[in-house]
């Protein structure tokens, strides 16, 4: 059987438990929560785990997912253009929460880490309002901060590319747990 392109969460709850499930966010967002069974194996070292990913579709079907699936596409399409079919969940796992399906937190983790698009939107909003206000009371040229994060908000959009959150990816709050990459690939392979 074929898997489509994209599984809706109450498909995906139904079906979790012949599904290989990455999550390809970074590791401090999984650590806040993740699909119950799901490996983390961020989007940056996904070409690292590409040998492991295809045998593991060799045995059964891939399901890729972030938080709205927007990295989970970029993932499908890297594993795509090396020979790997997955899905992706629809909406990720803002919908699957949003749907009321539990979220598992790894032991002894302290606090959840916000989401990449909550923190996308933090910077970017407290950037541009900076820029704004330095221009009104330090130099107009200063409004060039807002218009430079309005001009890659836009690109973004376009390219449905994030250069900021691949930036936020790499702050430590964001590394909370790295996630140890070859345990996960050693996990995925006894699966």
């Amino acid at each position: 059987m074929t898997m489509p392109s994209a599984l809706a969460t109450h498909e995906a709850r139904h079906r979790l438990h012949e599904l290989t499930v990455i999550d390809v966010r970074t590791p401090g967002e999984y650590a806040g929560g993740h699909l119950p069974g799901a490996l983390n194996i961020p989007l940056d070292r996904i070409q690292r785990a590409l040998a492991d990913i295809r045998q593991a579709a060799d045995r059964g079907e891939i399901l890729i997912v972030c938080a709205s699936g927007a990295r989970s596409g970029d993932a499908c399409r890297i594993l795509a253009e090396n020979g790997v079919t997955a899905a992706t969940l629809d909406g990720g796992t803002s919908a699957w929460a949003a749907d009321g399906h539990d979220l598992h937190r790894p032991q002894g983790t302290p606090r959840a880490t916000w989401g990449m698009e909550r923190q996308v939107r933090l910077t970017a909003g407290t950037v541009v309002l900076l820029g704004l206000l330095l221009g009104l009371l330090v130099h107009p040229a200063f409004q060039l901060l807002s218009a430079g994060i309005a001009a890659g908000l836009v690109f973004s959009a376009l390219t449905n590319t994030c250069g900021m959150a691949a930036m936020l990816a790499k702050l430590p709050h964001n590394r909370v747990g790295t996630a140890d990459l070859d345990a996960t690939l050693a996990a995925l392979r006894r699966r």
